[in-house]
């Protein structure tokens, strides 16, 4: 909290950003500025509603903090930028960014809001060091529904590679170092992204869909008609890193691209050993590597999904219960605050305190649940607990009795 603590003027909101970050932590089952102004021991969530919307601070000046921080421990000069979205579900239309969408969360289409992030993996551990909120053109075409969620009138529409480009830039501008880049085929898809990085010499690994058109010597083929091209002696077993349950093998063959413009571009074709099942990639490089190198990258996506998984389950990255953009920024940099903290401690342990062969090593959730049990304990008596009690009671009966008074209005 120390990194951060000088992007606060006042000292009242710097100290309650450090007991949100806390609760954000903490091991409660449901995370909110109303759960955790009571764990916490303040009397009501106004001061943590005051943080999150009206109090003076600046919520990107923390995302760099957020990166510097994590860039500074888990450092990897072979680090892999790995972009992609998340969707969380949501009801009714008054919070930014939501409309009836695609979302994986619920894996079909949902009124969901979404977000796209950039996620630093190394080999000492990975978390997001970055995060951009995709607004619908429903959205940038209504400029009174922008400016009441917090959006500026002159918002303009971004689609989701352009959120990655703008991200990557960002990183690379601040002076960091990544050899290498890898999406999903929303990102591969998209030949400005691609161009974007390649003008910045920076590789990248990104999947395209089986009727993506490549150029070769023989010619332009899609994918998958290309693939049935490959000779047996052309796919080779290797491993795309370790999973929960041990390596993942696949077969893999590469194909190189017809271009005149300087660099080396492949197609890079996976094959599930089991099912047969085929998977495509787009793959730029300055200079030419070893298949090996393009299989790590790409292997290297299923890190985003970790910390979509550790990140909501862990530091209540989608618990946000906000309607304006102002405090969605707040609430997910302090979250992905909160889960570079576990990265961090959990890439320490591992390089000072190895465990031993007959444990496995410590975990973000391990070390959440030491924290939380050993430092964190706040203690409350049983006043507090009848006075929030009170204080949800009375919110509540306000705000049932504000429904009928509008049904009825509504009826007349």
């Amino acid at each position: 909290m120390g990194r951060i603590a000088g992007r606060f003027a006042r000292v009242e909101p710097r100290r309650r950003a450090a007991r949100l970050v806390l609760g954000l932590l903490a091991d409660l089952p449901r995370k909110n500025c109303w759960t955790i102004a009571e764990w916490a021991g303040e009397t009501t969530p106004d001061g943590m509603q005051h943080l999150l919307g009206r109090a003076k601070w600046d919520a990107d000046a923390v995302r760099d903090d957020v990166r510097e921080y994590v860039v500074e421990h888990l450092h990897d000069d072979r680090a892999v930028l790995v972009v992609d979205e998340t969707g969380d579900v949501k009801k009714g239309t008054s919070t930014v960014g939501v409309q009836r969408q695609y979302t994986g969360t619920a894996g079909r289409i949902e009124n969901s809001q979404v977000a796209v992030y950039l996620v630093y993996a190394g080999q000492r551990g990975h978390t997001a060091v970055d995060r951009e909120l995709y607004v619908p053109r429903s959205w940038t075409l209504d400029p009174d529904r922008c400016r009441a969620a917090g959006l500026d009138e002159d918002t303009v529409f971004a689609t989701k590679p352009e959120l990655a480009t703008r991200m990557v830039a960002r990183f690379l501008d601040a002076g960091h170092q990544a050899a290498w880049v890898a999406g999903d085929e929303v990102y591969g898809g998209n030949p400005k992204l691609r161009t974007a990085l390649e003008e910045r010499d920076t590789g990248y690994v990104l999947a395209v869909a089986c009727s993506h058109e490549v150029t070769t010597g023989a010619g332009k083929f899609r994918a998958d008609i290309l693939s049935k091209k490959v000779p047996k002696r052309a796919w080779q077993k290797l491993s795309a890193g370790a999973g929960a349950k041990g390596h993942r093998f696949y077969n893999w063959a590469v194909i190189d691209l017809a271009d005149p413009r300087p660099g080396s571009r492949q197609l890079l074709i996976r094959r599930n050993r089991s099912t047969g099942e085929l998977a495509y990639y787009r793959c730029y490089s300055p200079a030419s590597v070893p298949l090996a190198v393009l299989v790590r990258v790409a292997g290297s996506r299923w890190r985003v999904e970790e910390f979509f998984q550790s990140g909501k389950g862990l530091a209540a990255l989608d618990e946000h219960q906000v309607r304006r953009r102002t405090s969605w920024s707040r609430w997910v940099t302090l979250a992905m605050l909160a889960h570079a903290f576990l990265a961090v401690v959990r890439a320490d342990e591992h390089a000072r305190h190895p465990a031993p062969d007959e444990l496995i090593p410590l975990t973000c959730n391990e070390i959440q649940r030491l924290f939380t049990t050993l430092i964190v304990r706040p203690v409350h008596d049983a006043a507090h607990r009848l006075r929030w009690s009170a204080w949800r009671r009375r919110h509540q009966a306000r705000a049932q009795a504000s429904r009928y008074r509008r049904q009825a209005a509504n009826q007349t």
